[in-house]
């Protein structure tokens, strides 16, 4: 696999645009860190629009991202080696599955509310499984 691109920081933007780029990897940022608890938010694709937001717009926002202590090794990981590690997948497989069951069980009363939880539930265990188990 090759490596990605060194990112840009902001070359041939204007402030506007610059701007609007922070902002939007600040809102996916959030996002992704409200997926982390809640079972339909997708986190990884949310850590890693921040992170391609912050390397065309911020070096100071994207170096803080990679470097993150929770989130850098994770998004690094993802996007250099396309993988994670078995402990990152057994925790996020399990996360999903109590966040998901929880809410089947407890917050909705739809059988195929339910049946459409744990549809989703099955495709990201399968999406999160296929990826590479990376060593550390």
């Amino acid at each position: 696999m090759e490596r990605p691109p060194e990112p840009s920081f902001g070359k041939k933007l204007n402030p506007i645009q610059r701007y609007l780029l922070i902002i939007a990897g600040t809102i996916s940022l959030g996002l992704g860190l409200l997926g982390i608890p809640l079972p339909l938010l997708p986190t990884t694709p949310f850590l890693l629009l921040s992170a391609w937001c912050f390397a065309r717009s911020s070096e100071r926002f994207y170096r803080w991202l990679i470097l993150h202590p929770y989130f850098g090794e994770y998004i690094r990981n993802y996007r250099e080696k396309g993988g994670v590690t078995l402990k990152v997948k057994i925790f996020t497989i399990a996360l999903l599955w109590v966040t998901i069951s929880s809410s089947a069980i407890w917050a909705v009363d739809l059988w195929w509310v339910r049946g459409l939880l744990f549809l989703i539930a099955v495709g990201v265990t399968t999406h999160i499984a296929s990826l590479k188990t990376l060593t550390k």
